[in-house]
């Protein structure tokens, strides 16, 4: 763990340290809060609710992550400091995992910034009507799990190519495809035997069960199989140096 703390540090610095980082933030929770309570116009809705908020989480995920992966490994072969990386005593697997929870650390830290929306919908309820906590727990749970797999996807793209913009492109093509056979209507076109399977897969339908406040052994397993299945898999494509050709 010694070994692997100064690159989580400097991957982390990186992200509070320049003001792009501080973006990434800004945005993220002006556009949470814009369609929070624009879109689904919370206050003409009078609900105790943060549903609204976290049944958004996935879409703002869909743009917002790839823009935080896409620098994660592809940075570093554009400018040639991964050949500093490689020359520390580090396995591989310590570089990748301390970027990917360097990531997601500066994700769930936005994503906790939204807290405050809390003691709003709270205040902002029909007097008497009480905020049910329980979903608001699930929900946050939710969105922290699908942001460690939605990272895992965009670091596997970013170990692909020197290209930011293609890392993210990437990502957010394969995000969107498995949210969007989650969707009824999407999963319908599928043959009758696939239609069940298709949905097991889906990021979005573990998320809304998750969300619900049901916390579901399976759900967990889900995402943390795809978060161990997109690691390993930037494990190997690092051990194999392709990326650095």
């Amino acid at each position: 763990m010694n070994r692997v703390a100064p690159v989580f540090q400097r991957e982390l610095s990186q992200y509070f340290n320049s003001p792009l980082g501080f973006i990434y933030i800004d945005v993220f929770l002006l556009l949470t809060g814009f369609f929070f309570f624009e879109l689904f116009s919370f206050f003409l809705a009078e609900q105790a609710t943060m549903r609204n908020l976290f049944q958004l989480l996935p879409w703002v995920y869909l743009f917002f992550v790839p823009a935080i992966s896409m620098r994660l490994l592809a940075e570093d072969k554009k400018i040639g400091t991964v050949e500093v990386l490689m020359t520390l005593p580090l396995r591989d697997w310590e570089v990748v995992l301390a970027k990917y929870f360097a990531s997601f650390v500066f994700l769930t830290v936005a994503l906790l910034l939204t807290f405050p929306l809390i003691l709003v919908v709270k205040q902002a309820a029909t007097p008497g009507v009480l905020l049910d906590y329980g979903p608001v727990f699930g929900g946050y749970i939710a969105a922290i799990l699908m942001g460690g797999a939605f990272l895992a996807v965009g670091i596997f793209f970013s170990s692909l190519t020197d290209n930011q913009i293609v890392a993210f492109i990437l990502s957010i093509v394969t995000m969107a495809i498995f949210l969007l056979i989650g969707i009824p209507n999407v999963a319908g076109i599928f043959p009758p035997g696939l239609h069940k399977f298709v949905l097991n897969i889906s990021l979005i339908s573990h998320f809304y069960s998750v969300e619900r406040g049901v916390i579901d052994s399976r759900d967990m397993l889900y995402y943390l199989s795809v978060i161990f299945i997109f690691l390993f898999a930037t494990i190997r494509m690092v051990e194999s140096r392709k990326w650095k050709a």
